[in-house]
């Protein structure tokens, strides 16, 4: 199919696939409101993680949530993983999809994107070199060895159309957004709207009841992190978060059940900070987000959550880069060490050379003044707001 025909092609059952984390889910999301506009009548499926699922199952403009059990490809020397990869490869085929998009660009979501027979597949273009040259910056070498820069581990091989990649220097949500050219979809600024079901809202509005803070102007903290090299210091964000009681404001430290380590630790060094870590599903962690005066993140998916939701958010980079996935089109948002080491994309701590220096140059005392900064800002902004 040429990328004419692509373009004037009258799709009717799609699946769009991005498996995980939230950060790239909800970066996907305006990818998924314009295809919806582009495809109004069409069958729009999109595979995810369980976890994740629950918060795209609310989304008007999908028809179906596939779920994709990551963890059964975590034992691949047991029959498990490939038993479950024929029973889902069986029903993606039997749907008889004419177009994949695989945002994931891994190898099982690639033999998962061949496997549904679509006479449409694409997906991003294989790594080249020549993407470093593009850009004016000067890259670390461990940032060249380990940073995102095309489909991996093959995955381009499976796709008919493939979504060129001339330059790194593009945010992760723009660089989504390019499939766009290829399928013709508008060229409207990106669209992050997802709704949050009333259950969550209630259900947060009694979790902030039960601990006396519904009234209170909320101060939401995320301190956890998969990456070790991403994590500021929980004592750190207690410093944050002792400023923030020390005006009235409520706190409440948020996110997953692995991260509640962190959480507590930040709520002994914080007394009166509420821990809500673990005790809210991802709606309900939205709907806390969106209640939330300001968020104050690691590069995490609270992070990218609050963006969605236009909810004012700073966040510490260091190992990552803001430019690529930091919070859209919100440079005032970041605090980012301007180190020549950084971004490295390294994950674990044992791997860094330079004393995680990236994010123990931020210091409290900065964060908090970004943070008053931000929030005044956007007080201004709804002070000067027109009356509607």
């Amino acid at each position: 199919m040429s990328p004419a025909d692509l373009r004037n092609q009258d799709f009717r059952k799609i699946l769009l696939i991005k498996l995980s984390a939230v950060g790239d889910v909800v970066h996907t999301i305006p990818v998924l409101n314009k295809l919806r506009r582009r495809y109004p009548a069409a069958q729009l499926d999109w595979l995810v993680t369980p976890p994740i699922a629950e918060l795209l199952r609310h989304h008007p403009g999908i028809t179906n949530v596939i779920e994709f059990e990551r963890e059964a490809w975590s034992t691949p020397w047991r029959l498990t993983p490939f038993a479950a990869y024929a029973r889902l490869a069986a029903k993606l085929r039997a749907a008889a999809y004419d177009l994949v998009i695989d945002m994931h660009g891994q190898f099982r979501t690639a033999a998962l994107t061949l496997a549904t027979g679509a006479p449409a597949r694409i997906g991003f273009d294989r790594p080249r070199a020549r993407v470093w040259d593009a850009s004016p910056r000067k890259f670390p070498e461990q940032a060249r060895k380990h940073a995102w820069q095309g489909a991996r581990e093959g995955s381009w091989l499976a796709y008919t159309h493939h979504i060129a990649v001339p330059t790194l220097d593009l945010h992760a949500v723009d660089r989504y957004l390019n499939v766009g050219s290829i399928l013709g979809l508008d060229k409207d600024p990106a669209d992050f709207s997802f709704p949050i079901p009333q259950a969550a809202n209630s259900s947060v509005d009694t979790l902030l009841r039960q601990h006396g803070i519904d009234r209170a102007d909320v101060v939401a903290i995320a301190p956890g992190t998969i990456w070790e090299t991403k994590h500021w210091g929980n004592d750190k964000f207690a410093e944050v978060a002792r400023h923030f009681l020390s005006k009235g404001c409520a706190v409440v430290l948020i996110g997953s059940q692995r991260e509640r380590i962190a959480c507590e630790e930040v709520a002994d060094l914080a007394a009166g900070a509420v821990d809500l870590a673990g005790m809210t599903t991802l709606s309900e962690l939205a709907a806390l987000i969106h209640r939330s005066t300001i968020s104050i993140t690691n590069d995490s998916g609270p992070m990218h959550l609050a963006v969605a939701l236009n909810r004012p958010v700073v966040s510490i980079f260091g190992p990552t880069d803001p430019l690529w996935i930091g919070p859209y089109r919100r440079p005032n948002a970041v605090l980012h060490a301007d180190l020549q080491c950084s971004p490295c994309y390294l994950r674990r701590l044992k791997h860094c050379n330079y004393g995680h220096a990236c994010m123990d140059s931020v210091s409290p005392l900065a964060v908090i003044e970004r943070a008053e900064s931000v929030l005044n800002a956007s007080e201004d902004r709804r002070a000067n707001a027109p009356v509607t």
